[in-house]
């Protein structure tokens, strides 16, 4: 039977994930969608996931890609692997695609929401998908920082320490920052899409963006942060449970 190269896009929540990449002793996304697709396609299937999402991060539109030699038709892919996971975890597509795709490389925009939400009482529906920063968010102050932000950029001021890497710069295509509608004064959302993300990158923007909204910086300050190309000028890191993969496409 010939192999098929099957493109799978992936949601789920990661509040009680590791993160995606397989750990020795950690629940993690790859880790439990591999024991799910080669219960349906066999033993030595491997997903390889466009994008390595921090632990407590969830999705909309992660991708991964199998290959297979199964029979199973790719138009049933999608519910027999979902049948198989757990319920904070779903494949939203499956398609057929050329032998040559390359998951990562060919990726030519990523984009990530990140919720902050700012009303005294903590959300215990949602806060597991959002940062709880009570109190009052300059959102236009924000949204002038955001609009510096967007261009093909040095951002190494954005990156983790953990983040060796030499090449830091990316471009971003949208930087935005929006408070929620009429039911969600309370709601700030921030909005980054790019060609690809240092480690850390979205919750270090977000991390200073929030500074800023505050009143620690005016929002001009970015231009002296991305310039200084150094994580200690940047502001915190935003915790890992605001952020969510929203898309990616190729």
């Amino acid at each position: 039977m010939a192999i098929r190269n099957i493109k799978l896009t992936i949601a789920y929540d990661g509040a009680e994930y590791h993160g995606w990449q397989i750990q020795p002793g950690f629940r993690t996304i790859q880790g439990v969608l591999t024991e799910a697709i080669r219960e349906l396609l066999g033993p030595k299937v491997r997903i390889c996931g466009a994008s390595r999402t921090d632990a407590g991060v969830s999705a909309l539109g992660q991708v991964g890609l199998i290959q297979i030699d199964s029979a199973v038709p790719t138009e049933n892919l999608a519910k027999a692997i979902t049948d198989r996971l757990p319920d904070d975890m779903a494949i939203v597509e499956a398609v057929e695609v050329p032998r040559r795709f390359d998951v990562i490389g060919a990726v030519t925009s990523k984009q990530y929401r990140y919720a902050i939400y700012t009303g005294q009482v903590r959300p215990v529906l949602r806060v597991r998908h959002c940062w709880h920063l009570p109190g009052e968010l300059d959102v236009a102050a924000m949204g002038e920082a955001a609009k510096l932000l967007v261009g093909k950029k040095d951002f190494k001021s954005f990156a983790s320490g953990g983040d060796k890497r030499e090449d830091t710069v990316r471009t971003v295509f949208r930087c935005d920052v929006t408070r929620g509608g009429p039911a969600e004064e309370d709601w700030v959302y921030v909005y980054v899409e790019g060609d690809a993300f240092l480690y850390n990158m979205v919750r270090n923007i977000v991390g200073t963006l929030a500074d800023v909204g505050i009143g620690r910086w005016p929002a001009e300050k970015m231009t002296e942060i991305i310039e200084a190309k150094d994580r200690t000028a940047a502001g915190r890191l935003a915790p890992p449970q605001g952020l969510c993969l929203v898309w990616i496409k190729y």
